[in-house]
């Protein structure tokens, strides 16, 4: 047979050491918020890594979904976000691409909310606040770099662009600090959802419906998330419409915060995210 292509096999040698560095990883660390590894094997080439299953879904999807968390929702996942990134950098690994498609939820995953009611099921499940039911496993650890302990660097370049560090887009040497700065572009996802300005109020509700339809008025003391989520796609707080620009955004941009957030909300922040925050 025809020998393969030199960029093919480049392209498996780099899946197979990716994949063990990911076994490795995952029979070391033990911790709630990272998915366990039941069983690896390898036949003709192949590793194969059995993981527990997890059916809640990604937190990409609930985020999509919902639009945008309550504060007290988005820290119950951050806290246990950070809670599993201080594990792997306790052990000496950087995770290096956190992002909400990389983030998993046990088999409660997903949103409770409260009855129908008399409003009707479509409205009630808008004006009842979403909460947490579930908790999150980090997967996906084939980009981690191990054995990067106080005062070690790395330079490679990796990860997804949108929640890079500056750090990794210059190739100036990073470390685990580039963990805190995913952290901070996912938080912006949670709680504002996209840079956009909210909707007028009555525009709110699912396909553009409106809440003259329910024959409710919108109140003043509603929350804000309730005129967010359902116009507003999550984002990294830095993105553009291609990757040079998002690269020039992140390095140079500055971050609006919608002025619903809280105080303690803002101040979080502006200590995980760059200093260029209006």
């Amino acid at each position: 047979s025809p020998p393969a292509p030199q960029a093919k096999i480049a392209c498996n040698a780099k899946d197979t050491a990716h994949t063990r560095a990911e076994r490795n990883i995952l029979e070391a660390v033990k911790h709630p918020f990272i998915v366990d590894l039941i069983y690896a094997f390898q036949t003709g080439g192949k590793l194969y890594l059995i993981l527990e299953c997890l059916s809640g879904g990604e937190l990409f999807m609930q985020l999509e979904r919902e639009g945008i968390f309550l504060e007290d929702t988005a820290c119950f996942y951050l806290s246990e976000i950070t809670l599993a990134l201080g594990h792997l950098h306790s052990h000496g690994i950087i995770y290096r691409d956190l992002k909400p498609e990389n983030i998993m939820l046990n088999s409660q995953g997903g949103f409770g909310g409260g009855g129908s009611g008399e409003l009707g099921g479509s409205l009630w499940a808008v004006l009842t606040p979403p909460r947490p039911s579930g908790h999150i496993k980090l997967t996906d650890f084939g980009l981690c770099k191990e054995s990067i302990h106080d005062g070690a660097v790395t330079h490679t370049f990796c990860g997804t662009i949108e929640y890079m560090a500056p750090e990794i887009l210059v190739r100036s040497g990073h470390n685990r600090a580039v963990d805190w700065w995913s952290l901070g572009a996912l938080m912006y996802d949670m709680l504002t959802g996209s840079a956009s300005p909210a909707p007028a109020p009555s525009s709110l509700g699912t396909g553009g419906a409106s809440l003259d339809g329910w024959g409710v008025a919108p109140e003043p003391s509603w929350p804000a998330w309730l005129f967010m989520a359902p116009r507003c796609p999550p984002q990294p707080p830095f993105t553009a419409e291609n990757r040079k620009k998002t690269i020039d955004k992140i390095l140079k941009g500055k971050l609006v915060l919608p002025p619903y957030l809280t105080p303690d909300a803002r101040d979080l922040l502006k200590k995980v995210a760059p200093p260029k925050i209006i």
